[in-house]
């Protein structure tokens, strides 16, 4: 069983049907405005497994991200972690955040190896920041009327780019947007909230993952 969400310009998601599932539904082929498909599995907590974020003692925007065997390091919000996130704050939430879907620049390295879904960014391709507008943290089309992020970037942060389920089944206005797991600075700076990691560790970490796996951010 899943729910099918469809989207148009400007107007809410429709949800079908209902479900259950560790996220309260499945999610199975979300189709955005002109990319990306975001799905939830649904799988249970036993089968779930889980890359553990932890910030360092010593610097609350830099941490350990361990999956399994593997420890990497990684950048964090520039605010360090919160429990109440807000639009704009600079904070990477603490919660648990299912990996969803992968989104790299065709252009500028080989498609990650992952068992997630993976799909290429186009330079229309941007993700909506605006609390007020119906398709807040949802993909959307440039040229776009509200706020929004271009995810096509000069930088390489998104040369590779998972979304995480956080504040997105609903998208609750002003608790975050735009919530990632991407590339980070060669200096691990801050990010605006995200979870950051080299561009090898992200490729070594989406190649041990699967569907269901999910981002645990720990208050230490």
């Amino acid at each position: 069983m899943f729910v099918r969400v469809k989207s148009s310009p400007n107007k809410p998601f429709a949800v079908n049907s209902t479900s259950r599932g560790v996220y309260g539904r499945f999610i199975k082929g979300f189709r955005a405005l002109t990319f990306g498909d975001v799905r939830l599995t649904g799988r249970n907590d036993e089968l779930a497994r889980y890359l553990d974020v932890r910030a360092l003692p010593s610097c609350k925007t830099r941490g350990n991200l361990t999956f399994g065997a593997i420890t990497v390091p990684c950048a964090l919000g520039r605010s360090g972690l919160t429990q109440m996130k807000r639009e704009g704050d600079g904070a990477t939430p603490i919660g648990q955040f299912e990996l969803l879907n992968v989104y790299y620049r065709a252009d500028r390295g080989r498609r990650p190896q992952t068992e997630l879904l993976v799909e290429a960014l186009k330079p229309a391709d941007g993700w909506c920041d605006a609390p007020g507008h119906p398709r807040y943290n949802r993909p959307v089309e440039l040229p776009f009327d509200a706020s929004r992020e271009k995810m096509w970037r000069t930088d390489r942060l998104y040369d590779i780019v998972v979304v995480l389920n956080c504040n997105m089944f609903p998208a609750v206005p002003g608790r975050g947007s735009a919530i990632f797991f991407h590339i980070a600075r060669e200096t691990y700076t801050p990010t605006e909230g995200c979870v950051a990691v080299a561009p090898d560790h992200m490729r070594l970490v989406l190649s041990k993952v699967r569907a269901g796996d999910i981002m645990r951010v720990l208050s230490n």
